[in-house]
């Protein structure tokens, strides 16, 4: 069964981290990458079990095996995404198949908007091409059912 671990860049988001770490059950760890937070969000990570590095290390040198999914702290798994990829750990991995996207439903002032394409977000460890925090594109990506949300307001 392939691992999967939840990986998620702070920077003083102790008030909205426990909502996206609430989520991420499926992922058998979760590695948060902090920007120099000053205020709890260490703790508040902490306190849910992740393993808390900073800035300077690497996403590749803190995980040895297994597929890495990304998420921004303002950001959380529908529980048909977590399905979703309790499904997909249980199943055979196909060897033509690199990385798996999520459909993302976005907060606004007016509603919620869902994106118009699928954001690659679960990619395998050695994956080498990073938009940023976030994995590169990939067209050839398979969607999973479920969505991520993400919260924009206070």
């Amino acid at each position: 069964m392939p691992r999967i671990t939840a990986v998620v860049h702070t920077h003083n988001d102790g008030l909205r981290l426990g909502r996206c770490l609430e989520t991420v059950y499926p992922c058998d760890e979760v590695l948060i990458i902090d920007h120099g937070s000053n205020d709890d969000t260490q703790q508040i990570a902490r306190d849910y079990g992740a393993k808390v590095v900073g800035a300077a290390a690497s996403v590749q040198s803190c995980i040895e095996e297994g597929w890495i999914l990304c998420l921004d702290p303002r950001e959380s798994l529908t529980e048909a995404l977590s399905a979703s990829l309790y499904e997909w750990k249980t199943e055979p991995l196909r060897s033509d198949v690199a990385t798996f996207a999520a459909m993302l439903r976005e907060e606004t002032s007016e509603g919620w908007i869902e994106h118009p394409a699928a954001q690659t977000r679960l990619v395998p460890v050695n994956w080498q091409r990073w938009r940023g925090r976030l994995p590169a594109e990939d067209p050839a990506a398979i969607v999973l059912q479920g969505e991520i949300l993400r919260f924009t307001l206070p």
